[in-house]
């Protein structure tokens, strides 16, 4: 449409402001359910002792009957592409958040959820996205026909996809990064230049300094602390939830959790539904799904029932899919229907 431009600075002020606000938002509850939020690095000492770094300079020591280990997550960082956010030609996905310029040229490496989801920002703005991807499919943990049909969608908005491939050096310059890439199965490498690489490939528990060998905690390969089904440790009252712990590094299934862990502290049975979690990817269209895909049941060996139906059949769809905005319009119909039955 001509004569329709976007202000990228503003755009981001309303990101940070929101962001500011969440941050906020949750200060405010601490505050309102008298809890005690000190800012600092934390560690543990022992299974009853906390010593936190403060931001503001000092030290503060924590007696405690219970700890909590609710880290989060950290990118996971590839050798071949290390990230420097304050340059801006190869980021992760905080980066990726605070470009200054739309790149001509985006290439995000991993086709998962977070580089799939920020590389559609960017194609909505004007970039030409490369999807470099070391499996020979997208969203590896999306049902496979669904994620078929996905990276079709995605390819029509002008996605280029990269399947089967690796990353084994990049070069940094003024003018961008040059990136070398080989066959995963072998073969001869080619290179792929970018304004902004974004290195996406995965999230790994942020644990690294928190003590936690201290005490004994035992983590797995991955980083993960390990935890019985009350989410208690092998160290009696030392716990762990979220991204530090197996399965999606969601926030809602961190926030269920935590639920649950005050729940067991307290002597009660918080227990978390692993199968009722739900999933989203935000990009247009969406994907949302919820419980085990065809392939895991197939695996599991489980007797199930399969059925579709197209959305563009559906009067929302259509509604969402044709005009440019759809998905106002879808959510208008929607909330008419549902007043309407409620007479």
């Amino acid at each position: 449409m001509s004569g329709v431009d976007f202000d990228l600075d503003r755009m981001m002020a309303a990101k940070n402001k929101a962001v500011k606000q969440g941050t906020g938002g949750i200060e405010f509850l601490f505050r309102k359910y008298g809890v005690d939020y000190l800012k600092g690095w934390g560690r543990v000492e022992s299974a009853r002792s906390v010593s936190v770094d403060l931001i503001d300079g000092g030290t503060q020591a924590l007696d405690t009957a219970n700890i909590v280990i609710a880290t989060g997550s950290d990118a996971t960082k590839l050798p071949p592409c290390p990230v420097d956010n304050n340059v801006g030609r190869i980021v992760d996905s905080t980066g990726a958040l605070q470009l200054k310029a739309v790149p001509s040229r985006l290439v995000v490496v991993g086709g998962g959820v977070i580089g799939l989801e920020l590389g559609s920002v960017w194609a909505r703005l004007g970039a030409d996205v490369t999807v470099v991807e070391f499996l020979d499919g997208i969203v590896p943990a999306v049902d496979r026909e669904i994620a078929t049909q996905y990276q079709r969608l995605l390819s029509k908005q002008g996605f280029t996809f990269k399947l089967g491939h690796k990353v084994t050096q990049s070069q940094v310059s003024d003018d961008g990064v040059t990136l070398t890439l080989e066959p995963r199965a072998g073969g001869s490498s080619e290179t792929l230049d970018a304004d902004v690489v974004l290195v996406a490939t995965g999230r790994r528990p942020f644990t690294d300094g928190l003590g936690l060998d201290t005490v004994g905690v035992k983590t797995d390969a991955l980083g993960r602390v390990q935890v019985d089904e009350r989410f208690q440790t092998d160290e009696e009252g030392v716990w762990a939830i979220g991204d530090v712990i197996p399965g999606p590094m969601l926030a809602h299934k961190a926030e269920e959790e935590a639920i649950a862990v005050v729940e067991n502290i307290a002597g009660l049975c918080g227990h978390v539904n692993y199968d009722a979690i739900p999933g989203v990817v935000y990009t247009h269209p969406e994907i949302a799904d919820v419980g085990r895909t065809e392939e895991e049941l197939v695996e599991a060996g489980v007797k199930y029932k399969k059925g579709w139906f197209p959305f563009k059949a559906n009067r929302y769809g259509r509604a969402a899919l044709q005009h440019p905005l759809g998905l106002l319009l879808t959510c208008e119909c929607l909330l008419r229907t549902l007043k309407s039955r409620s007479r």
